[in-house]
């Protein structure tokens, strides 16, 4: 597949939520309460079983989600990643 070069990647992100940090592409979510939290947690986890492509997943505060997509066997960002990210962003 082959991982993503830095211009690619910003290309991508241009007009995006996503952000570049590391070898991923990272978003952060709030919501208005932690059942909200979780039910977005759930419809990210059944997409992201749908596409074999499964996201770094933190729910923190009471109502905070934090999303982070790389492509771990290729050792950075791939377009599967920004598919997944569009995916998620769908669910939104």
């Amino acid at each position: 597949m082959g991982t993503l070069a830095n211009e690619q990647i910003a290309e991508r992100l241009r007009e995006s939520a996503w952000r570049h940090e590391g070898n991923a592409i990272v978003r952060d979510l709030e919501f208005q309460d932690f059942k909200q939290a979780m039910a977005f947690v759930n419809r990210v986890a059944e997409e992201a079983e749908r596409a074999n492509h499964h996201p770094d997943i933190l729910v923190h505060g009471w109502n905070k989600v934090r999303l982070e997509l790389s492509t771990h066997s290729e050792g950075g960002l791939t377009p599967a990643d920004f598919e997944m990210a569009g995916r998620i962003d769908g669910l939104i």
